[in-house]
């Protein structure tokens, strides 16, 4: 399985993922494009048995391991080799920055001899998570060696790229899997002979989030919960100026946003809070553990995201913190982006609005927090739809059930 980076804080879903693939019997080996970049990690992480192996990252400091396996392994195979720079040429006016389309031919290279041919690692499969570099690099590595591939098309990967840059991707996949039927019903539209695409949420270990009893009425000063990524997508200051228009009302809360981003997003949130006066009620906690996250589930009263299509097109899928909440009694006040009314039906089990729409916004933040009658319908229904539809035990096993049916192999097999 090959990532852009491991352990990522904002990828539970995939530690998630290889955790429970683990245990279904699959073997895995990891291959990180770069280390991790905090110092930190969950929990889960701990139960993950697979080996990994960091890749250079740097064209620069790397050159030299790079030449010393590539060169080997072109000598072992030339025709094979050959052949996959022939792919990679195929591919080059589309690549942006080009010599990472050359870095990346030559990390599938590294793979596959010194993992895989020095170290005798039987590897009979490939799967790339996110479309761009990480599936590059698997469909090298998989041409390279002989073996197939597929990958998990997520959200950014495929809405900030021209669709050409990943069309040849599906068409070299044994199969493709996304996350979202949004997701889907777009792959389906851009593939060009029909490959398998499987929708299969990432889904949340239910096991971890539960209402434990707590009551469905809220009381005051509320408490307002919001974990994302400091990023254009997640729509952080239509939040803030909603935010801002209920405390013009009188509404008395307390919020709390976690995560952070670039140093320049992170000024512009902080800013902005200090321009809308929200300083007093406002927490940012930074970057926290998944544990630490479910404690501030479980004292919120309201989630709330702004999510929108950026200017480069990126958007969200399904926010896995979205399902969260829903499984911990807390009902959710975001717009209605992408895959999110997948999960979230308005006044059903969460309520929606357009993106960008302060007033909107404010309006279902508003009612969610003082509409006793709506809280008592919708906290148990967005409770039951992500029991439903979000256990990720079930889908990681029907997403394991892919893998056996393309052939990939597994020891858990019947």
């Amino acid at each position: 399985m090959v990532l852009k980076g491991y352990p990522r804080i904002s990828e539970t879903f995939i530690s998630n993922e290889i955790r429970l693939l683990e245990e279904m019997g699959f073997k895995i080996h990891i291959y990180s494009m770069r280390a991790p970049r905090e110092n930190f990690a969950h929990e889960s992480i701990k139960q993950i048995k697979a080996k990994v192996t960091y890749l250079p990252s740097s064209m620069i400091w790397g050159l030299p391991a790079f030449l010393w396996y590539n060169i080997r392994l072109f000598a072992r195979m030339p025709k094979r080799y050959m052949a996959c720079l022939k792919l990679m040429m195929s591919r080059f006016a589309l690549a942006p920055k080009k010599h990472t389309w050359i870095k990346h031919m030559l990390q599938a290279g590294f793979i596959v001899q010194k993992t895989i041919i020095d170290e005798g690692e039987d590897i009979g499969h490939f799967h790339g998570h996110f479309a761009h570099t990480p599936t590059t690099v698997t469909m090298y590595a998989a041409k390279l060696l002989g073996v197939p591939f597929s990958f998990t098309a997520h959200a950014k990967d495929i809405y900030t790229q021209n669709p050409r840059r990943f069309q040849d991707k599906i068409d070299l996949a044994k199969f493709v899997v996304t996350c979202t039927k949004y997701n889907e019903k777009y792959l389906s539209k851009v593939a060009l002979n029909g490959k398998p695409i499987h929708c299969v949420y990432h889904g949340i270990n239910l096991d971890l989030f539960s209402p434990n009893g707590r009551v469905t009425e809220a009381k005051t000063p509320y408490k307002i919960l919001t974990v994302a990524r400091f990023v254009e997508k997640k729509g952080l200051d239509t939040v803030l100026r909603a935010l801002a228009k209920l405390r013009a009302e009188g509404i008395d809360f307390r919020y709390t946003l976690v995560g952070e981003g670039k140093a320049a997003f992170n000024k512009k949130i902080r800013n902005l809070i200090d321009e809308l006066g929200l300083a007093d009620e406002t927490t940012l906690p930074g970057t926290i553990t998944h544990e630490e996250v479910i404690t501030l589930l479980n004292e919120a009263d309201c989630f709330t995201l702004g999510c929108r299509e950026a200017e480069d097109g990126d958007r969200d899928g399904i926010p896995n913190v979205v399902a969260e909440a829903m499984a911990t009694g807390v009902p959710v006040a975001a717009t209605d982006v992408s895959g999110v009314p997948e999960l979230v039906t308005h006044e059903e089990t969460g309520m929606l609005c357009p993106s960008n729409d302060v007033d909107a916004l404010a309006d279902i933040l508003r009612r969610i927090l003082t509409d006793a009658e709506l809280r008592a319908k919708v906290i148990p229904a967005a409770h039951a739809k992500v029991h439903e539809v979000f256990n990720n035990k079930k889908l990681i096993h029907d997403l394991g059930e892919i893998y056996i049916s393309h052939g990939v192999p597994c020891a858990g097999a019947k």
